[in-house]
């Protein structure tokens, strides 16, 4: 363990928190959760501040969803920003451009309610359970705006404390704790782990891995993670990939990467990219592990083919050569204001550095595939020379980056 993540570790350790409970007594914990607001935002010392915001924290979690809503309109209306003070502060830094004054503006511009998560995370695994308060918001906010205010403020803090340069990439295998693996089967997103045996499959063999990101602060919670197969070609259907009863390739004839499954895990984090950090760092370890690694690429679902078609009022029946066409033009071209890709998983691909490879007809023959992009998968390929150039001209020109033979296949389709 790193001198930080011990330093974290007995930051947050229950024993730093029982001493301090033990020491003396802090006063009165109120059952009313307001008055246990208030003794929250009021204390100033460390150890009291502890005692209360744990007390706090645990009559929040306790509360239905009513009264969590109504808890959150109170907070917002008690401690919001005070106009006036702003004002003032505005004012006097116009007269006056100093540092404190600048403070000032800084201090009255931020609702007083934001040091109250900031006091919440200081209690025991204090960051996942606001991680998990963040979920519960954004499951509530739905006629309920005010909600948002939260968690606008929750992403803005977590994408200070969730920098990428805090987080432990690590390996997932047959050997994992079993309270971590159960959570990738829980949280795979693209292809579902139907069994014990299944999982075993993706971890077990040797061309096989699974890497997560960690956060020192929430340990035992991958942040995201994504599956690797090392074949020997670039797969065109999912079903080579993830076969429990597939061949396994050999070392010496490996020499590509596959990312066929990338999940995020908690959507507490919702807004925070971690997918673009963790593909580009595992394919630099894959290569420096093995240099005969040529090649690495994806095998993707595109989930709203189907949906854009028939908007489109594109024929149902579609396939072939029609329906290869109207997916180039899907994942190439853009109905959208911002003239970015239509296809999320492209966008997120192409923002990366990568380019759209080749489109693949029955790909997945799935239900879920069947009904998503009527089967329809895309190779897009990490040139690991070019992602950086890849990405800044992406989100200069909006342009797709695309292989020669998607050119060729364009030509031959007659798309423009």
């Amino acid at each position: 363990m790193s001198l930080f993540q011990n330093l974290i570790s007995s930051i947050k350790s229950g024993s730093l928190r029982g001493r301090y409970a033990r020491s003396k007594d802090f006063g009165h914990l109120h059952e009313d959760i307001n008055k246990a607001l208030e003794s929250v935002m009021s204390k100033s010392g460390e150890a009291s501040s502890l005692v209360f915001a744990e007390h706090l924290f645990s009559l929040i979690d306790d509360l239905g969803d009513r009264q969590f809503i109504d808890f959150f309109d109170s907070v917002l209306e008690k401690y919001d920003i005070d106009p006036h003070s702003l004002s003032n502060a505005s004012k006097e830094y116009s007269r006056n451009k100093t540092q404190k004054n600048l403070e000032a503006i800084s201090q009255s511009s931020e609702p007083q309610w934001v040091e109250l998560f900031r006091r919440l995370n200081t209690v025991s695994e204090g960051t996942v359970r606001l991680v998990k308060l963040r979920e519960r918001i954004r499951s509530l906010e739905k006629g309920n705006p005010k909600l948002a205010f939260f968690d606008i403020a929750l992403l803005d803090l977590f994408k200070h404390w969730f920098n990428p340069s805090f987080l432990v990439l690590k390996r997932i295998d047959w050997s994992t704790p079993a309270s971590i693996l159960e959570k990738i089967i829980a949280y795979e997103a693209v292809h579902e782990i139907n069994s014990w045996s299944d999982l075993r499959a993706r971890l077990e063999p040797e061309d096989r891995r699974c890497f997560a990101f960690f956060h020192p602060l929430i340990p035992n919670e991958p942040l995201i993670f994504v599956e690797v197969a090392l074949t020997d070609n670039t797969p065109k259907t999912i079903g080579e990939v993830i076969r429990i009863d597939r061949n396994i390739t050999p070392h010496a004839d490996i020499n590509t990467a596959v990312f066929y499954s990338i999940s995020s895990c908690q959507d507490g984090l919702s807004g925070i990219s971690f997918g673009n950090f963790l593909i580009k760092e595992v394919a630099h370890k894959l290569k420096r592990n093995n240099e005969a690694l040529e090649k690495f690429v994806t095998i993707s679902p595109v989930p709203n083919l189907s949906k854009w078609l028939k908007e489109k009022s594109i024929d149902e029946d579609i396939d072939g050569d029609r329906l290869l066409k109207q997916a180039i033009i899907y994942l190439s071209d853009s109905d959208r204001e911002d003239e970015f890709p239509n296809d999320p998983v492209a966008r997120f691909h192409l923002g990366n550095g990568a380019t759209l490879e080749r489109v693949n007809l029955d790909a997945d023959l799935s239900l879920k595939g069947i009904h998503q992009s009527k089967g329809i998968m895309v190779n897009y390929l990490y040139n690991l020379d070019s992602l950086e150039r890849n990405h800044e001209l992406f989100f200069k020109t909006k342009i797709v980056q695309q292989s020669d033979s998607i050119k060729s296949l364009r030509k031959k389709l007659q798309i423009q």
